[in-house]
């Protein structure tokens, strides 16, 4: 068979494309753009079964990926389609919810220009959202709106104003009287104190269950937990007391000075996903006066013998992705229980280390607050 130009650019889209069977799955066609992409851009795309699409125009490079794919294997490689764009699609359908991602073009690391950006993994990287069957919890409806507010607060021993955002319920202010719980909420690791409201849609959950009647109002905290320089790989070397010393003797009294808060252990929680999570242990564990409940959202497991005082505990919250460890956290939970400890697990059906994971592990724990 004979192949002229038309014919192998035609062969190379259906390959980019994924017109052909993956993994003997056809893919469907009805590819959109996604809902995170800048404004007017038609790429990249992703379609009703989860597999994303990317189109990108470089027309001088000799090899274009993208860092989005399965199993590891160094992402997904573009073909060139037509003169200066390079096309692909995943092999096989994304989990649901949030994802980073990056262009490699010739061995340089670059954004894709058609998606928004979020700051993770340490950088600035593009965002893509997989539709997800459950996403009503957290979507923007027409319902009463909290806000999220940027405070800037004194550090004595850091020797700056170091940033926080605080998500305070609809009708705070009417209220100047009535005073609220709050949950200190912490990122992983790579990101800042923007990715709790920007990649985890905090706000808007919160918004949606209030409205629903599911939860008392309370406020959310979050602010940047990344106070040792850490690479990736190294949280073994991780310091708590840097941190610990900013979040509790700095933030705290400035967040209880400055919103109408109820401020004793009682009515304050932390919680935080991946190594928020492990700062969230070592500062409940360090400072068990400061919080009654604690939340690890992919962030490890307590054991009874962590716990030395149970009056002091009023919740655990325990969870991950089932494609992380949901042993280990069934586990712990059940031996917390018989320990006469409140504990509490819950699993993310399909998803991994993930926003996904996370936006469903606050939606199930913020219930349990405060009650």
């Amino acid at each position: 068979m004979k192949f002229n130009a038309a014919t192998l650019t035609f062969v190379l889209f259906c390959y980019a494309t994924g017109m052909a069977q993956t993994n003997a799955h056809t893919v469907t066609e009805d590819f959109k753009p996604s809902t995170l992409n800048q404004p007017g851009k038609e790429y990249p795309q992703v379609n009703s079964q989860g597999y994303a699409r990317f189109k990108i125009d470089a027309p001088a490079a000799d090899s274009v990926r993208v860092s989005l794919g399965l199993g590891g294997r160094g992402g997904t490689k573009l073909q060139k389609v037509e003169s200066g764009s390079w096309m692909g699609t995943t092999e096989g359908p994304m989990d649901e919810g949030f994802h980073y991602y990056h262009v490699n073009v010739d061995g340089g690391t670059f954004n894709d220009p058609g998606a928004l950006n979020f700051y993770g993994s340490t950088r600035w990287e593009s965002g893509i959202e997989i539709p997800a069957h459950d996403q009503e919890f957290y979507a923007l409806k027409d319902v009463p709106h909290g806000k999220v507010e940027q405070i800037l607060f004194p550090s004595k021993s850091t020797n700056t104003s170091r940033r926080a955002f605080v998500y305070t319920p609809p009708g705070y202010n009417k209220d100047q009287s009535k005073k609220y719980p709050v949950l200190y909420l912490q990122h992983g690791w790579g990101e800042d104190e923007t990715a709790w409201s920007n990649q985890g849609h905090a706000n808007l959950i919160m918004d949606n269950l209030i409205a629903e009647g599911k939860i008392e109002p309370f406020l959310i905290v979050m602010t940047y937990g990344m106070t040792n320089e850490i690479k990736f790989g190294g949280l073994r070397n991780f310091d708590i007391t840097p941190f610990q010393t900013v979040l509790v003797d700095e933030l705290i009294p400035y967040v209880d000075a400055n919103f109408h808060t109820i401020a004793d252990q009682s009515h304050r929680a932390m919680a935080g996903l991946s190594m928020g999570g492990m700062e969230t242990k070592m500062i409940t564990l360090n400072k068990p006066e400061v919080f009654s409940y604690y939340g690890l959202l992919s962030g490890g497991t307590y054991s009874p013998e962590d716990i030395k005082d149970e009056a002091n505990v009023n919740l655990i919250f325990l969870s991950c992705g089932s494609k992380e460890r949901p042993d280990a956290v069934k586990s712990s939970t059940a031996a917390l229980k018989e320990a006469g400890i409140n504990a509490v697990s819950y699993v993310s059906e399909g998803t991994a280390h993930e926003f996904q994971t996370w936006r469903r592990s606050l939606h199930e724990l913020a219930p349990l607050l405060f009650n």
